[in-house]
């Protein structure tokens, strides 16, 4: 497999928000980076329309895809930039250049000033079928969204980047999860806030005498748990610093009120399918449409 950070381009915000995005991941990772367009068969009965000129469009994408390579050379001197254009259904083909990816990245249209994703079709179907990271990035992504204020209180892309915020179920931690957001991490010399949602206590609806003990008990342990989970990739990373967040409360909710100020949220997808097809989890969808940072969505077993 050639290593390669791939982006999915087109014209859209959104996918010039991606491309610079990957193009930043590319130099942190030292990799190639691929732009890959993608068009879509056009019927028979289309093509042979008058008013179709399937070679003006050949030519636009083709003008699409060499001006954002150069111009990204231009903006980020030293990166490998090559570019593909394929014809296929978008979301069949952007899967298979995920297979060959250290990782893949899409843009994701915003919700403007809600903030948050509205995930497209194709962009929800790579995600959920895609066994290689896929990440999102929202249109108005910018390089200082992903770092801290400087002295003066201004976002600067050389300040220290914001925190890299993992979704964790500790019932099943995932070594292939916990390394992407470990190694994420490190590379950005930024804090991993490892974030753990844990259901409140039955009892508490009933407030029973007693109940304020459960609640401590059950905090210690799922602490003790989260902690468990993370020990070993401490030692792995020792000089990434680890923000443990044990919380009580819905497990969507909880990453999304702990992302607020991440530079990059990595959650996880189950590999997995049934009889109504694939699946990406509820903690996933959520934080797909409603946290503001690039979203890394890591396949596992």
């Amino acid at each position: 497999m050639s290593r390669t950070v791939t982006v999915g381009l087109d014209d859209s915000p959104e996918s010039r928000a991606a491309a610079e995005w990957a193009a930043r991941e590319a130099l942190l990772r030292g990799l190639p980076l691929k732009l890959v367009h993608v068009q879509e068969p056009t019927p028979t009965y289309v093509a042979r329309t008058p008013l179709l000129d399937l070679d003006g469009y050949r030519h636009w994408a083709q003008q699409l895809t060499h001006e954002s390579a150069d111009g990204i050379r231009l903006r980020h001197p030293g990166i490998e930039v090559t570019t593909e254009q394929l014809t296929g259904t978008v979301a069949d083909i952007l899967c298979e250049a995920a297979g060959y990816a250290d990782l893949l990245v899409l843009g994701s249209r915003g919700f403007g000033g809600l903030g948050g994703f509205m995930v497209g079709s194709v962009s929800l179907g790579v995600v959920a079928r895609a066994e290689r990271p896929v990440v999102l990035v929202r249109a108005q992504e910018q390089a200082a969204d992903e770092h801290r204020m400087d002295p003066a209180g201004v976002p600067s892309a050389a300040a220290p980047f914001r925190p890299v915020v993992l979704g964790l179920d500790i019932d099943h931690p995932d070594d292939t999860l916990l390394e992407f957001a470990f190694d994420a991490a490190a590379r950005r010399k930024a804090a991993l806030r490892a974030v753990h949602a844990w259901p409140e206590p039955p009892t508490s609806f009933y407030r029973f005498t007693g109940d304020a003990e459960l609640y401590d008990t059950l905090e210690r342990g799922q602490a003790s748990l989260l902690s468990k989970a993370l020990r070993p990739w401490r030692q792995k990373f020792p000089d990434v610093e680890v923000i443990e967040a044990s919380r009580c409360g819905s497990a969507a909710q909880v990453l999304v009120n702990d992302s607020r100020d991440a530079s990059l949220v990595v959650v996880g997808r189950r590999i997995r399918t049934g009889a109504f097809g694939v699946h990406i989890g509820h903690v996933t969808h959520s934080a797909l449409h409603h946290i503001t940072a690039p979203v890394a969505v890591v396949a596992h077993s």
